[in-house]
């Protein structure tokens, strides 16, 4: 297992890393929208909050060479359900027009008050190896 850091996301608010890699595969963890210079949480409500977050996923997965086109499967939680269409907005112009697997889940409450929180899992570029596309035996 590698960990990955970068200071251009927060830092780790407990014993965990920002993202680890395995076997090809990154994993985020939970980012909220908590400002990588003042460690504080941003203002502005629940759109500053979600740009917020994504800034944080889009850093730690640079710091691993990912970006979102890597991402195959988003895990989002938030406080309030009627914040889900900002939240769509957001994650379609963060997204582009890629369309990784996501599950939303609305949650009593998330660190340091935050609104949203989003973890990530993304495939990692294999450097120089060939990759199969052939269906895995059943």
């Amino acid at each position: 297992m590698q960990f990955h850091h970068t200071d251009n996301a927060p830092k780790a608010i407990g014993p965990y890393s920002q993202s680890v890699s395995v076997d090809g595969w990154l994993y985020t963890s939970g980012q909220v929208a908590l400002d990588p210079k003042t460690g504080e949480l941003v203002s502005g409500g629940f759109e500053a909050q979600a740009r917020q977050v994504f800034a944080n996923l889009r850093s730690v997965l640079a710091s691993a060479g990912c970006s979102f086109d890597n991402v195959v499967k988003a895990t989002v939680y938030i406080i309030d359900f009627a914040d889900f269409p900002k939240l769509n907005a957001i994650y379609a112009e963060a997204m582009g027009e890629h369309r990784p697997a996501r599950s939303t889940v609305q949650v009593a409450a998330l660190p340091k008050g935050a609104l949203v929180e989003i973890d990530l899992v993304a495939r990692m570029e294999s450097r120089g190896a060939a990759s199969s596309t052939a269906p895995l035996p059943l």
